[in-house]
């Protein structure tokens, strides 16, 4: 079955409420989507929203490279040998994740519909179903209060706490969270916002608060900083800017290492393929998964899932980026039932066009 279309768009996609963490504020989501249509009809839909702070690609330039002359030649290209055309999408923009994630996922979503099952079922499924966590932006002490209530209500058992501008108050912050929320799980992303003194005063002030993960608690480059910190502690730090592709992946495996959790998004490493490889090295290393997300589409945060759910050794995931989302150019995809996460049997990622 040929590719008989190809069309890329942008659409900017606006969020319900703004938030901020240690670098910026976020009000809308700036995204490049794919439309593959194959000779019989069937379209696969691919989405990407790549950080130009943390891969150096920005979505317009995601579209630009879609629209551009290499592409048109995968008209009249058979989707069979999809894996083949992620392949060379590497080679051609071997440092572009947005570009490789965005064909990654429109093909495998019109492959898998060719075939009438769903993407996960491609690889074999070992997970049905795993809470998420969500996401508590930087703010005031009685801000977070309020919003950890407001998701607890809503079915939510599993929070991230974003820090890194203010050790005192983040210490302060999750403190209060553990005395009224005592059963809710409590993770934290720093976002590079600490030094490693910042870090270990945090972890101390914070050890009775049962803190299950510290998400890249320091800058990039400064990874190193780690080595002599106690191994308990790097067990539960998450490689996440610093975790890129296979190549770091293997970087940060070695002893000692500096990162017991390795958190893997779409939007960094290029899509499903590129995940599967530093899934792979995970394993061999004895490194839990974090499935992770951008603020993003249905369509790239159900393309995440069904690679998380395919690998046995996936723990955790915060694939919350759709749900603060006031538009999306998709439903379906996933359901979500008090705060857990699970794909559903239709054929490709599941979702439909709204």
């Amino acid at each position: 079955m040929k590719i008989k279309a190809i069309e890329a768009f942008s659409k900017n996609l606006a969020l319900t409420k703004p938030y901020s963490i240690a670098y910026k504020t976020v009000s809308d989501v700036e995204s490049a989507f794919l439309f593959i249509t194959l000779e019989n009809g069937i379209t696969g839909i691919g989405a990407a929203n790549p950080a130009k702070e943390v891969v150096n690609e920005t979505p317009a330039e995601t579209l630009a490279n879609c629209q551009s002359d290499y592409f048109q030649s995968f008209v009249g290209k058979d989707i069979r040998h999809f894996r083949k055309m992620i392949q060379d999408i590497h080679v051609a923009f071997p440092d572009k994740p947005g570009t490789q994630a965005v064909w990654d996922i429109a093909l495998h979503d019109a492959f898998a519909k060719y075939l009438g099952i769903p993407v996960v079922a491609i690889y074999g499924q070992h997970i049905k179903s795993l809470p998420t966590s969500v996401t508590i932006g930087i703010m005031g002490v009685e801000d977070t209060l309020k919003e950890a209530a407001e998701y607890k209500k809503s079915g939510f058992n599993v929070l991230k706490v974003k820090t890194g501008e203010s050790v005192e108050l983040d210490i302060e912050r999750i403190l209060k969270l553990r005395e009224q929320h005592s059963g809710m799980v409590i993770r934290v992303d720093a976002n590079q916002g600490y030094d490693r003194e910042a870090l270990l005063q945090f972890v101390s002030a914070v050890e009775k608060a049962g803190v299950e993960l510290i998400e890249q608690p320091i800058p990039v480059g400064k990874e190193q900083e780690l080595a002599d910190v106690d191994e308990n502690i790097r067990k539960i730090l998450v490689a996440d800017e610093s975790l890129k592709n296979s190549a770091s992946a293997i970087q940060y495996a070695g002893v000692p290492q500096l990162f017991g959790i390795y958190n893997i998004k779409l939007m960094k490493c290029g899509g499903i393929f590129g995940a599967f490889e530093i899934a792979a090295i995970a394993k061999a290393a004895n490194i839990d998964l974090f499935w992770g997300c951008n603020d993003e589409s249905i369509v790239s945060i159900t393309a995440a899932l069904h690679a998380a759910f395919a690998c046995p050794h996936t723990k955790y995931l915060d694939l919350d980026g759709s749900f603060d989302l006031a538009e999306d150019l998709v439903s379906g995809g996933f359901t979500l039932k008090d705060g857990i996460l699970s794909i559903n049997e239709k054929p490709g990622f599941g979702f439909e066009l709204n």
